[in-house]
């Protein structure tokens, strides 16, 4: 098994025990309806070590990478940036990326808001 905390402490730069789980990030989360776990609940996962609940939950593709929840957080806890690391982690684990560059035009719709394209690359693509 491999330490998946290490990797996602490693690669995201995140300190999750400076979390006073105050829940100002998940508060104001515009994803937070959608997410089976919260960005809070996220950042005290990750601190016990539950990476394989997280790698296996949708919420990690629900994440919107909008980083509210970094500059809401009295304590710079950057749990999107946790997000990012899980997400780095099921990449690595499946040997591969879940979206290609090609793909793309046959995605786009009138309707559908740039920044969706850009977080699609951040979450896909690393």
């Amino acid at each position: 098994m491999a330490d998946y905390k290490e990797l996602v402490l490693t690669a995201s730069g995140v300190n999750p025990l400076k979390c006073m789980r105050c829940g100002k990030c998940s508060g104001t989360c515009p994803s937070y309806d959608a997410m089976e776990y919260h960005p809070h609940q996220f950042v005290y996962m990750v601190e016990k070590g539950d990476i394989e609940k997280l790698m296996e939950s949708k919420s990690i593709y629900t994440c919107l990478s909008c980083f509210a929840c970094v500059e809401r957080c009295p304590r710079d806890v950057e749990p999107a940036k946790l997000v990012e690391a899980v997400r780095l982690a099921v990449i690595r684990q499946q040997g591969k990326n879940h979206l290609k560059s090609e793909q793309i035009p046959d995605m786009v719709d009138e309707e559908l808001p740039q920044q969706a394209i850009v977080s699609a690359f951040r979450k896909y693509s690393k």
